[in-house]
């Protein structure tokens, strides 16, 4: 068993933050691709409905499993908190690298 510090603490609050930022640029951008004014594929709306229901499954199964391992509270938020970083990252990219490919 290891011994935890005040900052294993702080790991989630950090991770979190860094998705409430990708997910408000991932929003601003449906935003102006809806608008006409960035673009964006035609199966984004349909995307957009789809991937939440899957992020919050493989949240879900990530935490699951760390509890089952022992995991600590901490250890278990960021393994919940994964898929849904991973999820918000690869939204921010595909949607800004379609300016890139213009």
């Amino acid at each position: 068993m290891r011994l935890y510090d005040p900052f294993d603490l702080m790991r989630p609050s950090l991770e979190i933050a860094e998705i409430f930022t990708e997910a408000q640029v991932v929003i601003g951008l449906r935003l102006a691709g809806f608008a006409g004014l960035w673009p964006m594929a035609q199966t984004e709306a349909e995307e957009m409905l789809a991937e939440k229901l899957q992020a919050a499954h493989c949240a879900s199964q990530a935490a699951l499993h760390a509890v089952m391992v022992g995991a600590g509270a901490s250890d278990i938020a960021m393994a919940a908190l994964a898929p849904l970083r991973q999820r918000t990252r690869a939204n921010a990219q595909r949607l800004t690298q379609a300016v890139a490919e213009l």
